[in-house]
């Protein structure tokens, strides 16, 4: 499932604080005899992973004895009314949201949301070290990651042999790639940006291969200025690529959808997205797909790491040890292996994947995304780790320098002015 826009949610978070300032939630019921939960989750893009889910889920509730109702919202409809369904006390008992700042963060501050502390220590729950701080609040642990996710480069491999080319081990090799590919009559890179979200993580895989993990995290605390000359270079990186036609014409006009329909027909050669995208690759593609970091001017670069939705427990919960039960389900390895095998998602956590029944491609992925999680150099999702205002500086910036409105130094000069407010 592809990272949602981020736009809308200035207004949303802003409410979410301020209800923090008007007083708290009300108090959580004292019927713990309740053996029903209310779970509330995005609503998935294919009805039948949300059926398989719920099959899933019937698992537990025949061995747990506990009575799980599925619900879904859209996610634009979920961000604007979770905080008050929360706060009403009538809301979910158990939800899956995302992790970050802009995101579990706010329920955090508004008080929406159980201290699940204690319950990583009770019931052992593992998860990589980085996972579990996007969680992580004032030293207090609140929610379970989401998903590991990885934004890079697929490529058409069929396409590449044809034109007789490698995997690109740098940025030269990217572009000399895209040359050959647009002499050859097809879109280099489907790169499209409608939404404004996609630019988000344009500017993130680029910047990330450029400066590293350490860089981006210099940028998020304020060591490093976002009107840096590797911020900049970025941002010219992709003007220049459209200009030189290596993206599809007037991208700003291209949405998500189209531009993976113009991967998967072969229309285009490449498509910098994220890891996502592996299940539809797998029941759509033709061809044989090969998935890469976006390269660094002087090497392979590195995977833009981040994480999907994870479960959340209501501060209102009817039954928070039937929550928490639940979550215990939820972290498990028995589910993250068939999330694995049936949704193509990744769990946050070590597992053995040897044995697993998935496609060669998303074996790879399992592959990097462990290494990502075990340590390894990692960039990051900008519009996860910093405020709205400057996400939504980010979004507009990269659409002004695909559509010339605006240089890159005018626009990593707005990044730093939107770092600073």
């Amino acid at each position: 499932m592809h990272i949602p826009p981020l736009k809308i949610l200035a207004a949303a978070a802003a409410c979410l604080l301020a209800a923090a300032c008007t007083g708290g939630v009300p108090p959580s019921s004292d019927d713990n005899d309740s053996r029903s939960l209310k779970y509330l989750i995005e609503e998935p893009e294919d009805a039948e992973a949300l059926k398989a889910l719920k099959e899933d889920i019937a698992g537990f509730e025949k061995k747990s004895g506990i009575d799980v109702k599925v619900t879904t919202l859209p996610f634009d409809n979920m961000r604007t009314v979770l905080q008050t369904q929360l706060r009403s006390g009538e809301g979910p008992d158990v939800f899956s949201w995302g992790s970050g700042p802009s995101f579990g963060g706010a329920l955090v501050k508004a008080g929406l949301v159980q201290d699940l502390t204690a319950a990583y220590d009770k019931y052992g729950w593992k998860t990589f070290d980085f996972a579990k701080e996007r969680v992580t609040y004032d030293g207090k642990v609140y929610g379970i990651p989401g998903e590991l996710e990885t934004i890079g480069l697929f490529y058409n491999k069929k396409i590449f042999a044809d034109l007789g080319l490698a995997q690109p081990r740098n940025l030269a090799d990217l572009k000399k790639a895209a040359e050959k590919i647009r002499a050859a009559g097809k879109v280099p890179m489907a790169v499209g940006d409608k939404e404004a979200w996609e630019g988000g993580h344009l500017l993130s895989m680029a910047l990330s291969s450029t400066i590293g993990g350490d860089g981006m995290e210099a940028l998020f605390s304020g060591e490093k200025s976002w009107d840096s000359p590797e911020v900049t270079a970025a941002l010219q990186l992709w003007a220049d690529f459209n200009k030189a036609g290596y993206l599809p014409k007037s991208p700003t006009s291209v949405d998500y959808d189209t531009s993976t329909a113009m991967f998967f027909s072969g229309e285009a050669a490449m498509i910098p997205t994220g890891s996502w995208l592996v299940g539809e690759i797998d029941d759509q593609a033709k061809f044989e797909v090969g998935y890469i970091p976006f390269p660094a001017p002087d090497g392979p670069g590195i995977f833009t790491g981040g994480l999907g939705s994870g479960p959340w427990i209501s501060a209102t919960a009817s039954n928070k040890e039937a929550a928490e039960k639940l979550l215990d389900f939820l972290q498990s390895e028995e589910h993250g292996r068939w999330t694995v095998e049936n949704l193509h998602t990744i769990p946050p956590r070590p597992m053995d994947t040897a044995d697993l029944d998935v496609s060669p491609l998303l074996t790879q992925v399992l592959k990097d995304t462990a290494k990502v999680g075990a340590g390894g150099d990692f960039g990051h999702n900008i519009d996860v780790m910093v405020s709205d205002t400057l996400s939504e500086a980010m979004y507009d910036g990269v659409q002004a320098v695909l559509t010339g409105q605006q240089s890159a130094e005018e626009v990593a000069a707005s990044l730093k002015a939107a770092a600073e407010q």
